[in-house]
């Protein structure tokens, strides 16, 4: 038992060395680095494990390195955009109020900004999947799935028979999954779709059993792609709870777009730069996958994030969209855990008179991530803004809109996981009629819920307050 004394003066000069690390080679946000010096403070052998596995950072050399963008001439297209912006040259269909918000996706993530596109609403996920099943049975030459999670129930068979049914048909199928979302989807089910011809990719997979250290780095984005011409992006996964039959969760209350237009170009170039860094069979360009055309009038930009990139692309539209406003802002997301600066932006637009309404779910689907959001919802109420409390089932939709005008619709939570751990992405919409479907769908959704009240609040009990205070302690790194 001599050697003990050594074992423990070696694990603290450990810590020490890998705190020193976090704080100056790093470079994390100060939040973070705390977090994370404390898990190694009070738990110095498994924390150093945790921090292998959900502490380090993406390695900073880029991981999508397709040229489609050279080619279809994106740069191009973005540099004019800027230029014409800048020039009071561009032409606005409608509320170029707004253009400062163009022009910061365009400098932020070289999101072109689309103005003919017809956009439909889905806040059901029966009728959003049966749309998706009726678009696949019409494709002619290619199918581009990309899901976090992907189950194998009744709704998961029911789309693999679809795309096993095109595959035969000589249609081009293509399934992109996370691995970790998919971590329970059972091989034969893979096996079946591979057979028939559908190609398969997973995110980050784990090349040793049980061990993935890229695990913490998860492809949360949701995309369909028919033909090039039609595309869906928003919030739900396949899965069978994802038509409210799931004993623990209810109803499950989401949101999702079907885009026809030129914005479906962007969403097929996010899916192929996912696909080529995932798959061992690059997509190549082609003009037939770039077929989408002028649909309607509505304004669409289509905003990635994700940790291969400095900038937090997705959360500095919600920022810029929410300090905008000069009526209301109202939010919905399951998770609201936001950063400082998010935080911040929120309580400036409630203190200024503008009307934040922010709806949550009332039911956990991750307990720490619950108690922190009920904690920030507390500093909201102090702020003035109103919280909701869904009751119906359970709340997944992504979605702020701000004065009936603009809105944003896609896979990111307003949680510090989304904005810089997370692949997200998101369509940034300029058009009234749409901002006024999601309003309405929004005051539909308030008489399904409960509106809590900083009394209310107050009245929590002790443990609430404790899990409170711990959950919120550790919602940096959740």
């Amino acid at each position: 038992m001599e050697f003990i004394p050594y074992l423990l003066m070696a694990i603290i000069i450990f810590n020490i060395a890998l705190g020193l690390s976090i704080v100056f080679l790093e470079r994390k946000d100060a939040s973070a680095a705390w977090a994370w010096l404390m898990v190694l403070l009070f738990v110095p052998v498994a924390g150093f494990f945790l921090y292998l596995i959900f502490g380090r950072r993406l390695s900073g050399k880029r991981i999508f390195t397709w040229d489609a963008k050279a080619k279809l001439g994106v740069k191009k297209i973005v540099q004019s955009q800027l230029r014409a912006i800048e020039n009071d040259e561009f032409i606005f269909n409608q509320l170029e109020e707004y253009k400062d918000l163009y022009y910061l996706h365009l400098r932020n993530d070289d999101a072109v900004f689309t103005q003919d596109n017809e956009v439909k609403i889905f806040v059901d996920g029966r009728a959003k999947f049966q749309s998706l099943m009726d678009d696949m049975e019409k494709a002619t030459n290619h199918i581009h799935l990309l899901y976090y999670i992907i189950r194998h129930d009744e709704l998961g068979q029911r789309i693999a028979d679809m795309l096993i049914k095109k595959a035969q048909e000589g249609v081009e199928v293509r399934v992109l999954y996370d691995a970790l979302g998919t971590r329970y989807l059972r091989p034969r089910y893979l096996r079946k779709l591979r057979k028939s011809g559908v190609e398969l990719a997973a995110f980050f997979p784990s090349f040793i059993p049980k061990i993935n250290f890229k695990i913490n780095y998860r492809n949360h984005r949701k995309l369909a792609i028919i033909d090039g011409e039609v595309g869906y992006i928003g919030g739900f996964n396949i899965g069978d709870e994802y038509l409210g039959n799931s004993k623990k969760f209810g109803y499950w209350r989401d949101t999702h777009l079907r885009i026809i237009g030129t914005a479906v170009q962007s969403m097929q170039t996010r899916f192929i730069l996912d696909w080529n860094q995932a798959s061992r069979h690059d997509i190549l360009y082609e003009e037939r996958y770039y077929s989408s055309k002028a649909s309607g009038k509505a304004g669409v930009q289509i905003v990635s994030s994700g940790p291969d990139s400095d900038w937090e692309q997705i959360k500095n539209g919600y920022i810029k969209m929410i300090l905008s406003a000069k009526e209301y802002v109202f939010i919905q997301t399951p998770y609201f855990i936001p950063d400082e600066s998010l935080r911040d932006a929120i309580r400036i637009a409630a203190l200024s008179g503008v009307d934040v309404k922010i709806m949550v779910p009332n039911k956990p689907d991750h307990p720490f991530v619950y108690w922190a959001t009920l904690s920030y919802c507390g500093d909201m109420l102090e702020a003035g803004a109103e919280v909701y409390i869904y009751q119906k089932g359970f709340l997944h939709s992504k979605t702020i809109v701000v004065d009936g005008k603009i809105a944003s619709v896609g896979t990111a939570n307003i949680d510090v996981r989304s904005f810089r751990l997370n692949f997200e992405v998101n369509a940034f919409l300029y058009d009234r009629g749409l901002a006024t479907q999601l309003v309405k769908a929004f005051q539909n959704d308030i008489k399904q819920s409960t509106q809590m009240t900083k009394k209310l609040y107050n009245k929590r009990s002790i443990g609430i307050r404790i899990k409170e205070s711990i959950s919120r302690l550790l919602s940096p790194i959740l």
